[in-house]
């Protein structure tokens, strides 16, 4: 199938005179299976509806938003791939140049906060047109939720956006649901059962049944009900126990409906299969394409859901905790079809999906029961209950790497270590040794100390060295020189300065000189977010030190390259402040010469550029 019309003219040449739904979303135009939209797009499409895509629409005229006309049966409006506050501005809020998702990687294509801006836009032009709101922005905002941007508890997008339902985490069987039901001529407002949806009413009209937040008023004005009401909504997240949940807003009632179901084996391999054209939309030749394709291009996502739920990351919320698998005939299929494209050269950069290494629910118990509330599968240890096989996965990429054509198949979404040596079977991690890495494997310890991974909801840095350790003697007996590199946050909530200068040492007695650290970023929809806001553990409501300031964030940071000069009086102020002027000077557990020592020294680091002896290895690696 071609792309869909992006015009008038192209809606007309399909014999068209008018479109079911318009898509409006705010990245480029990528037919692709890792783009949401365009996976609504042809789910929609294979429903037998009409649909146009409006790409980064201009938001400050009416002109775009009324290249269509008014669709016969409403708006589906998303941001895009990521939340558009995310896309425009660092941890430290400053603006990006670039934008992985829009023509030539220029920002400035969408507005900030896109779905509300596209929303009222829509809704000053067409009235009381139907208006469905989803991906990421929308998902991560359905209740009452800490901006960081704004440094304040914003309510739900909903009633910002003006939307008539709110579509959250993976959409394909709402929106075929509530296409449907508009199709068959039922009104927008009372479309209010869909499953995986919010929705807004009259407090009189408010459900009986599930689970209570917090109002708005009340999380905006006091921390420990904001933090109550984040604990409600994550324990409701999950589609076989999980309750109706509602939250006031003033005189409304925001009304969320028990998550849909994910997607069966069966499912998944139908959308998987619908006819993507895999590619950018030629329009955007003349701008160089559309980056955000190029690691995605040739790679293969095989599965949903993590059960890992770091309590930094977004993914329990929207995709889930439940996972759910492709299968192996449906991933093999789109190996081959990879294979036929132009430009394909012989590798398939990844099979994975949000943990690569994860095929299967964490125990047979969740098939029933669902997750359990308030615990993590893997962390600070692996659940008794847990199953942990590599079996189907191995056999996938056994079967992927033996294609005609196929010289190598990487795997590069992230592999889960504590699960990987929670596998009593060693087999599959010999040959990810042996087959899947490009010279070094990225992993996410994020932390050496306990309490901080415990805030993170990571395991223990014991499973870390375990790993590393298996890691370099499989290396070995494979006669391979690959390293790991380890992804660190600094600042994360519950890190204090101590535990930062913990790290430090953790670094230098491992001889690991990180090229860039992640300050912790408070996206909304996270627990993390929740606790640095509220300076409060949801699940224990127990304080949680939290470095708000950009010079506590900037100490923290720096300690983790004590190495560099540039962070010199940094580190000096840090292990001052932390009491630990003893890892300054000339001794081997110092992180930092004195400046006596320094002195000597100036001539030989003052065309230091700004990479470790590390760092350096890490390029050479890359070549």
């Amino acid at each position: 199938m071609p792309f869909f019309p992006v015009n008038m003219q192209e809606v007309k040449e399909r014999g068209w005179n008018e479109v079911d739904f318009v898509y409006v979303c705010g990245d480029a135009y990528v037919d692709h299976p890792s783009f949401g939209a365009a996976i609504i797009c042809r789910v929609l499409e294979s429903c037998g509806y009409k649909v146009a895509f409006l790409a980064q629409p201009d938001w400050r005229s009416n002109a775009d938003f009324m290249r269509f006309g008014r669709p016969r049966l409403g708006f589906f409006v998303s941001s895009g791939n990521i939340d558009s506050m995310v896309a425009h501005y660092t941890a430290a809020k400053k603006r990006r140049h670039d934008d992985a998702y829009s023509p030539g990687g220029k920002g400035g294509k969408r507005p900030d906060r896109a779905v509300i801006v596209y929303c009222n836009k829509i809704r000053e032009i067409y009235g009381n047109v139907p208006i469905v709101i989803g991906g990421l922005e929308a998902s991560l905002r359905r209740f009452a939720h800490y901006d960081y941007w704004d440094d304040k508890v914003r309510r739900s997008i909903l009633f910002d956006s003006q939307a008539d339902i709110l579509s959250y985490g993976m959409g394909e069987k709402q929106t075929a649901e509530i296409a449907n039901r508009l199709a068959a001529g039922e009104p927008v407002s009372s479309i209010r059962d869909v499953r995986g949806t919010c929705y807004a009413c009259d407090v009189h009209e408010t459900p009986l049944m599930g689970a209570e937040c917090p109002s708005f008023e009340n999380v905006a004005n006091n921390k420990r009900e904001y933090a109550v009401s984040c604990r409600i909504q994550m324990d409701e997240a999950d589609h076989i126990r999980g309750k109706l949940v509602k939250q006031r807003h003033g005189n409304k009632m925001l009304v969320q409906n028990p998550p849909m179901p994910p997607l069966t084996t069966e499912e998944l391999d139908a959308v998987y299969g619908l006819p993507f054209m895999r590619a950018v939309h030629p329009s955007y030749e003349k701008d160089g394409g559309v980056p955000a394709i190029a690691e995605v291009e040739f790679s293969i996502a095989h599965n949903r859901g993590c059960f890992g739920a770091c309590n930094f990351c977004s993914l329990a919320f929207h995709q889930g905790r439940f996972i759910t698998s492709r299968s192996k005939e449906s991933v093999v299929e789109e190996a081959k079809l990879l294979t036929q494209m132009p430009g394909f050269k012989g590798y398939i950069h990844d099979i994975g999906g949000p943990t690569a290494n994860f095929r299967r629910p964490a125990c047979d118990v969740q098939l029933e029961k669902g997750l359990c509330k308030g615990r993590k599968c893997l962390a600070p240890k692996p659940c008794n209950n847990l199953i942990a096989t590599h079996k189907e996965y191995l056999d996938i990429l056994r079967t992927v790497r033996a294609l005609p054509k196929v010289k190598k198949v990487f795997i590069r979404s992230g592999v889960r270590f504590d699960y990987l040596i929670a596998d009593k079977d060693d087999e599959f991690f010999r040959e990810l040794v042996e087959h899947h890495i490009s010279g070094q494997l990225k992993v996410a310890p994020e932390h050496c100390s306990a309490a901080v991974l415990d805030a993170m909801g990571k395991p223990h840095i014991e499973t870390y060295l375990e790993f590393a350790k298996r890691y370099y003697k499989y290396n070995r007996e494979k006669g391979k020189e690959q390293y790991l590199v380890p992804y660190l946050m600094s600042s994360h909530p519950g890190s204090t300065l101590k535990d930062a200068v913990g790290l430090a040492l953790f670094l230098k007695k491992n001889k690991i000189r990180p090229e860039q650290v992640q300050d912790f970023y408070p996206t909304p929809g996270t627990v993390s977010t929740c606790m640095f806001y509220t300076g409060l553990d949801p699940y224990t409501l127990k304080e949680v030190y939290v470095a708000r300031n950009e010079h506590d964030k900037a100490l923290q940071r720096a300690l983790l390259q004590y190495f560099n000069p540039k962070n010199k009086a940094l580190v000096t102020e840090a292990l001052r402040r932390a009491g630990r002027t003893d890892l300054i000077g000339n001794g081997p557990n110092c992180l930092i010469r004195g400046e006596a020592q320094s002195n000597q020294t100036r001539n030989r680091n003052s065309n230091y550029k700004g990479k470790s002896n590390y760092g350096s290895r890490n390029k050479k690696r890359k070549n």
